[in-house]
């Protein structure tokens, strides 16, 4: 029908249409200024009905079962100066719909059943506050839902709770995710390393559980923690000694650890493994990260067991205002003596059967060893 009619200009429809009409209803009616359908289900409406006519100026859905008005955003309807969608299923209406229709001056809502509650505070705002649209009877919109505020006015519903509730909450995001990014970044630059040491501890300490449960022997007598470039003397000096004269069986890093395992796993096994760890003290030992964790899980277990598992060996004389920044060593040589290989010179026989004492030495951890030949720091 309307095929023949190229230059219609008006349409109306009222109770004809069973269901929203074919999307190509009005291809051939682009001149087509004025649409009213009524008294029809247009709950399934398509946007693409109203793309053949981009210079209607009139539309008129009243009592179409309309839920929602997003399809306005879906097409060109910029001539648009006057919608009517009364008596509709309306509940919310998203403001920025009306950005897509910037020429509309006369728009009629009435009896919509509108939801009074923040999904509607951006219409309601618009609705007092645009110059351009006459909302028609605006002030008379009641609200359906919900059930406690039937009958009272869209428009006197408070939405300054919305803006703070959202602006609140803005706040407290924004306040949150800065305060998150910000300890994420110290965490992983300052602490990371404090954080993965507590976890391993943790497992080391399930790890001494376990084993104690099982009754299960100590693997190694004694783990050698030392720095790399100690490991002549280690090799030369100490080995010959305690491994083939004494006969102890000892863990050190280059020969016992686990090739792929990673370091940290590897000296918890090599100290929760052996029935002493044997720190071999020097300025680069004091320097060294890893030495320094090997002290730390040393340190733990002597705590927690409450045993004499530590013995401390000094290949240096370091005077004790150099040990000041190493608050752990200082704190440890303040409760405990300590072997010195300098102040052993010539009598290198007794400075190892001082060892093999301390090896020997089973009890718990006191805090002076007269076993050992240093003298505790003061």
């Amino acid at each position: 029908m309307l095929q023949a009619m190229k230059h219609l200009e008006e349409f109306t429809a009222e109770n004809v249409y069973i269901s929203a009409p074919d999307p190509e209803t009005f291809q051939f009616n682009p001149q087509l200024k004025s649409l009213t359908i009524g008294q029809t289900d247009l709950s399934d409406l398509l946007p693409e009905l109203f793309e053949p006519i981009p210079n209607l100026q009139v539309l008129d859905l009243s009592e179409c079962q309309i839920k929602s008005l997003d399809f306005l955003t879906q097409v060109n309807l910029s001539a648009l100066r006057c919608l009517k969608l009364r008596d509709n299923e309306i509940t919310v209406i998203n403001e920025t719909i009306f950005q897509s229709l910037p020429a509309l001056t006369y728009l009629d809502l009435e009896n919509n059943p509108f939801t009074c509650d923040c999904s509607n505070a951006g219409f309601i705002q618009w609705v007092r506050s645009n110059n351009q649209t006459q909302v028609v009877n605006g002030h008379q919109y009641t609200c359906s839902f919900p059930v406690a505020e039937q009958g009272s006015k869209l428009l006197d519903f408070d939405i300054q709770s919305c803006w703070m509730d959202v602006s609140f909450l803005c706040f407290i995001s924004s306040c949150c995710i800065t305060l998150v990014t910000l300890l994420t970044s110290f965490i992983y630059h300052f602490l990371r390393w404090q954080i993965a040491y507590t976890f391993h501890l943790f497992l080391a300490f399930l790890y001494e559980s376990r084993r104690r449960k099982k009754g299960a022997p100590n693997q190694y007598d004694a783990f050698i923690s030392y720095n790399i470039h100690d490991e002549a003397w280690i090799c030369r000096e100490m080995l010959p000694v305690l491994e083939g004269e004494q006969g102890w069986k000892l863990c050190l890093h280059h020969r016992d650890f686990q090739p792929g395992k990673p370091i940290i796993e590897n000296i918890t096994d090599a100290i929760y493994g052996s029935r002493k760890t044997i720190c071999v003290i020097t300025r680069r030992y004091l320097q060294s990260e890893w030495c320094s964790r090997e002290i730390q899980m040393a340190s733990f277990r002597l705590l927690d067991e409450q045993k004499d598992v530590l013995i401390l060996i000094f290949l240096e004389d370091i005077p004790a205002h150099q040990l000041s920044p190493y608050y752990r060593m200082r704190k440890l040589l303040k409760k405990r003596s300590y072997l010195s290989w300098p102040q052993a010179g010539q009598h290198t026989g007794v400075f190892w059967q001082n060892v093999r004492r301390a090896l020997e030495a089973g009890g718990a951890a006191t805090e002076t060893t007269h076993l050992l030949t240093g003298q505790a720091a003061r």
